[in-house]
C-alpha cells in the first residue's frame, strides 16, 4: 500500500523575490492603476518553480479590503524577473458580489409580469411525460391517450404533493385568517365548485363574487363570511318609549 505525501513546499526564488522584482511589478501597475490607488507590498508567493506573485494593498476607496497581485516569471538560469499579469484579488473582509445564482432558481412565486417568460426545465420533477399518464389509479391520468392530441407533460404524483401542501399550507387552507373566522367551512356553501382530478377530495374553487377567494382554489375547510347558508345575526332595534306629556300641567310666563 502506498502511503500519500505531501507535496514539497517550494523554495523561494531569490531573483522573483528579490526588491528589484518588486520595483517591476510596482512599476508594472502603476501604468494603468489611478494615482494613489497602489499601497504599501502586502507579500510575496511562489505559485510554482521560477513563477511566483508579488502582493501590494489596494488604497483605492472602492475596493477595500482589496489586493493587487503582478505575477512574475524567469526563464531557466536568468536573472532577471519578467512581468507576466496584474490583476485584483481580494482580501481578508473584502466585499464580494453573492453568489450567482441561476435565473431558475432566482425566480421567486410573483416575478412573473405580463410578457416575461419562465425557463424550460427538461427534467422537472414535478411533471411527467403525457403518454406516461395512462392507466386507472390515478383520476388525474388519462384512459385513452392519442399521441399529439394530449400535454406533453402533465403533473407527477411528486407534483400534485408539493401544490397540494402549499396551497393548504397558505391562503386556501383552513390556517388563513379569514377562514379562522369563517362560521362554516367552504364543503357545505352552495358557491364551492369541487374540483376534478385527484385533488378533489381537498380542493374546489370558490365561485362567490362576494368572496376574497371568487375564482380561486380553496380547501374543503376552507371558508368566509360569504357562505351561502350562513346569515348575519338579527339584532332587534333598540325600541324607545313614547314621551310622557302631561296635559293637566300650565306653564305661566
Amino acid at each position: 500500500m502506498s502511503i500519500p505525501t505531501r507535496a514539497p513546499a517550494l523554495k523561494i526564488d531569490k531573483v522573483l523575490a528579490e526588491p528589484a522584482a518588486a520595483a517591476a511589478a510596482r512599476a508594472a501597475l502603476e501604468e494603468f492603476a489611478e494615482p494613489g490607488a497602489i499601497g504599501a507590498e502586502a507579500g510575496f508567493e511562489m505559485l510554482q518553480e521560477r513563477l511566483g506573485v508579488h502582493y501590494f494593498t489596494c488604497a483605492a476607496r472602492a475596493y477595500p479590503g482589496w489586493r493587487w497581485a503582478v505575477s512574475v516569471a524567469r526563464v531557466p538560469r536568468g536573472k532577471v524577473a519578467t512581468v507576466c499579469e496584474t490583476t485584483l484579488v481580494p482580501g481578508e473582509g473584502a466585499l464580494l458580489s453573492p453568489p450567482w445564482v441561476p435565473y431558475a432558481d432566482r425566480l421567486a412565486p410573483g416575478d412573473l409580469g405580463p410578457g416575461d417568460t419562465t425557463a424550460y426545465v427538461a427534467d422537472d420533477p414535478l411533471l411527467e411525460a403525457g403518454f406516461e399518464a395512462t392507466g386507472d389509479e390515478d383520476a388525474d391520468r388519462l384512459a385513452l391517450w392519442e399521441l399529439g392530441l394530449g400535454r406533453l407533460r402533465v403533473l407527477s404524483a411528486e407534483g400534485r404533493e408539493v401544490a397540494a401542501s402549499r396551497w393548504y399550507a397558505g391562503a386556501a387552507g383552513p390556517s388563513d385568517p379569514v377562514a379562522v373566522k369563517a362560521p362554516a367551512p367552504c364543503a357545505s356553501c352552495g358557491f364551492f365548485v369541487p374540483m376534478a382530478g385527484a385533488l378533489r377530495a381537498v380542493f374546489g374553487v370558490c365561485a362567490n363574487e362576494w368572496s376574497p377567494s371568487d375564482g380561486r382554489v380553496v380547501a374543503l375547510d376552507h371558508g368566509c363570511g360569504a357562505h351561502s347558508e350562513v346569515d348575519v345575526d338579527q339584532v332587534e332595534p333598540e325600541r324607545i318609549p313614547p314621551p310622557i306629556i302631561d296635559d293637566f300641567r300650565l306653564d305661566l310666563a
